[in-house]
């Protein structure tokens, strides 16, 4: 079943008590009630379907022409987009209400869950954490230049996790603060179904799809096998550092290892709920304003992911966002800023969540780079008159 907004009974997260963020949840629910009439019909009428509902804005209708342009020229892969017009509350979902897996973009909720501890009191941004040896992932960042025992600051973890996509950072602080609070900033803000593991059991999971020993692997064994090229050289060292043959594993490749972990739904989420934690965060719902603000700030200096989406957005735009990237699977989701064509209008600010599945990663850049300038071209930046989505629940009559 496709997982939809609603899931969670309605219940707003428990800093939400604003009408802002009621909206965007009510918003968020009603486009997901129109998707979910549709799903009865083939996958590839989906998006169609959602676009000729009644109320839906024009922008959409040339932004689906686009992206259906990009889905089609995309061999072997598919695309998932969802757009929120913050302050005009239109939205469009291309094939958003199925689950896609989002990588590091599951960062930002253990951001979330961070801030909040801070925002309690019970963390601060100077706290020291200890780095063990069980904390070291493969990946990008600068927190594995650090031996076990050096203590790192919080702020420091933050900034390599969000800015760099650091996974040893990411573990250090799913630890710090658990990840069953973790799970709860997801049920709380995204899907009360929701799970997310640490970064380095992503790593056990998939290879455990080949053979089940997979998830006693330590954390030198994952940093091993990331050193083998992606492939069968892969496979033959997993089965040395497992001591099994490769005639013994269940999956015969990395695709298939990965397509079966990827259809567990760990670490996923629908795109309309994705983007319905952006909105809730862009809005000063999820955090206090101090930890808004620098959250925030950290998503606006993320250095990976310049040739996605924010290579196609208008160049006095802002995008603050989190890109995910594992194994044929491509995110960059985040909040898009343009300034408004007087000085005396209020910019606007878009939500866009996108993901491409079934290609490589330079493949999937490029498809969200198009998405961001089929974005753009859309019209959805240009100001005009709020055209609120409208869904069959909304339309009723009374």
């Amino acid at each position: 079943m496709t997982a939809t907004p609603c899931h969670a009974g309605g219940a707003m997260p428990s800093r939400a008590a604003a009408p802002a963020r009621a909206a965007v949840l009510l918003l968020a629910c009603a486009t997901a009630a129109a998707a979910t009439a549709a799903t009865a019909q083939p996958p590839h009428l989906l998006p169609r379907l959602l676009v000729t509902a009644p109320g839906l804005p024009a922008w959409s209708l040339d932004l689906e022409r686009r992206l259906q342009a990009i889905d089609a020229g995309l061999a072997g892969g598919d695309i998932g987009v969802y757009v929120l017009h913050l302050e005009r509350r239109e939205s469009y979902a291309y094939r958003a209400d199925e689950p896609w897996y989002l990588a590091s973009g599951v960062k930002i909720p253990v951001a979330i869950a961070v801030m909040r501890a801070v925002e309690d009191g019970e963390l601060s941004l100077d706290t020291r954490i200890a780095l063990r040896e069980t904390d070291f992932v493969d990946g990008a960042g600068g927190t594995n230049r650090h031996p076990a025992g050096a203590r790192l600051t919080v702020a420091y973890l933050l900034e390599q996790m969000v800015v760099f996509s650091d996974n040893t950072a990411s573990d250090v602080l799913i630890r710090s603060v658990g990840l069953e609070r973790v799970n709860a900033v997801a049920a709380d803000l995204i899907d009360a179904h929701m799970r997310i593991t640490t970064l380095g059991d992503v790593r056990r999971l998939a290879y455990a799809q080949f053979h089940p020993g997979a998830s006693r692997l330590t954390a030198q064994d994952l940093l091993a096998l990331q050193r083998s090229p992606a492939g069968q050289a892969r496979v033959n060292r997993l089965a040395q550092l497992l001591a099994v043959t490769p005639n013994e594993f269940m999956q015969p490749d990395l695709t298939s290892a990965f397509e079966a972990y990827y259809a567990t739904h760990l670490n996923s989420a629908t795109l309309v709920d994705y983007g319905r934690m952006l909105a809730t965060l862009a809005e000063g719902q999820a955090l206090g304003d101090e930890g808004t603000r620098y959250l925030l700030d950290l998503m606006a200096r993320v250095q990976t992911g310049k040739q996605r989406i924010v290579a196609g957005l208008p160049r006095r735009a802002g995008f603050a966002h989190k890109t995910g990237t594992q194994y044929r699977r491509t995110c960059d989701l985040g909040i898009a800023t343009v300034p408004a064509a007087t000085r005396t209008g209020p910019p606007a600010r878009v939500v866009i969540a996108a993901c491409v599945r079934g290609t490589g990663t330079a493949a999937g850049e490029r498809a969200l780079r198009d998405i961001g300038a089929a974005v753009t071209a859309s019209g959805v930046f240009v100001d005009s008159a709020p055209q609120p989505t409208v869904s069959p629940i909304l339309a009723t009559p009374p």
